[in-house]
């Protein structure tokens, strides 16, 4: 028996409880973490809440991610006492995920955890820092320098932001952060950035082309907020799409990409090739100031995840939360 997440949905409705769950309901897979640290993402909260349709397959653990010790394996890469990360794969929709002392997984889903990182800071990174390091390998890939100018990173207040400010500010870059929270502008002065502007100058639709201003951009928010900052990146700049917390529709013109060769890049995070995860987890151990971690994440038990679900959808934490599950 180990104790976990479950989340249900029948006749009687769409439920989250923390309970024991026994060792034969795991689901298929080659192998058995015995799970030390998770988190809970934006994702994770609408899968736990029930806002929106997240979860595949019922029941379900949530946990878009994981790191832990092999505890079983029939996978060639892995032995018992191994210790390894997960993000993604559908892991918390499609397949039981990492709110739970325990993961049967697919083991080529999982890459081992450098030797850098502990399990919390893995997990204190996450998906959102794991993210952050896939839109700056696009922006590097696209040519884009510190010298060509000013990086706009939205969602600044997310995990994602957080983390590409404080990447792109130690990579000698000059951020300039969007966010609706001015109570949070030392955070993000703390995290590296130069600039804060209001989210307001960039959430209200806008013109196909505006004046530009941006090197680059890495926009976790979508909507206008994307077209907006697309339509100000200047000429030949690169814009790494990595989330939309404001929607996913895209009401802009083709007027930035055509008239100025702006790139609009696509990251997706979630079943990248174990070569480019492997790639952004070294960059990470190597480009990412690990003493900003406390500021950028919090510690919570797997027994208070379920009531900091609702408060992680209302914008009311800051940056990322980490959840042991052994607690």
């Amino acid at each position: 028996m180990f104790t976990g997440i479950l989340i249900d949905k029948d006749d009687s409705g769409y439920r989250a409880v923390l309970q024991e769950i026994n060792d034969d309901q795991l689901p298929e897979g080659d192998v058995t973490v015995r799970v030390a640290y998770s988190t809970l993402n934006f994702k994770d909260g609408l899968a736990i809440t029930g806002s929106s349709p997240v979860v595949r397959k019922f029941p379900m653990v949530p946990g878009i991610d994981l790191a832990g010790t092999v505890e079983v394996s029939g996978h060639p890469d892995y032995k018992v006492g191994d210790q390894v990360l997960l993000n993604g794969w559908g892991v918390g929709e499609e397949h039981w995920g990492g709110l739970a002392q325990k993961a049967r997984l697919n083991g080529d889903w999982l890459i081992p955890l450098p030797g850098e990182f502990t399990a919390a800071q893995a997990m204190a990174i996450g998906t959102a820092g794991y993210t952050a390091m896939l839109s700056i390998l696009a922006l590097e890939h696209n040519g884009v320098t510190p010298e060509q100018g000013e990086v706009l990173v939205t969602g600044a207040n997310g995990g994602v932001g957080g983390f590409a400010i404080a990447l792109l500010s130690k990579l000698g870059y000059r951020v300039v952060a969007s966010t609706g929270r001015t109570s949070e502008h030392d955070y993000l002065k703390q995290l590296g950035a130069s600039e804060i502007i209001d989210r307001a100058t960039l959430s209200e639709p806008g013109k196909p082309l505006a004046k530009e201003r941006w090197a680059a951009v890495i926009d976790s928010v979508g909507s206008h907020t994307l077209a907006n900052a697309c339509a100000s990146t200047k000429a030949n700049g690169t814009v790494a799409a990595c989330g939309l917390a404001q929607g996913m529709d895209f009401p802009a013109s083709v007027a930035p990409f055509i008239l100025r060769g702006v790139t609009l890049a696509g990251i997706n995070s979630v079943t990248q090739p174990k070569a480019k995860r492997i790639v952004a987890w070294n960059r990470l151990a190597k480009d990412l100031d690990f003493a900003l971690l406390p500021l950028i994440s919090h510690e919570i038990g797997l027994s208070e995840a379920i009531d900091a679900a609702p408060r992680l959808l209302a914008g009311q934490l800051r940056g990322r939360v980490v959840v042991d599950v052994n607690r």
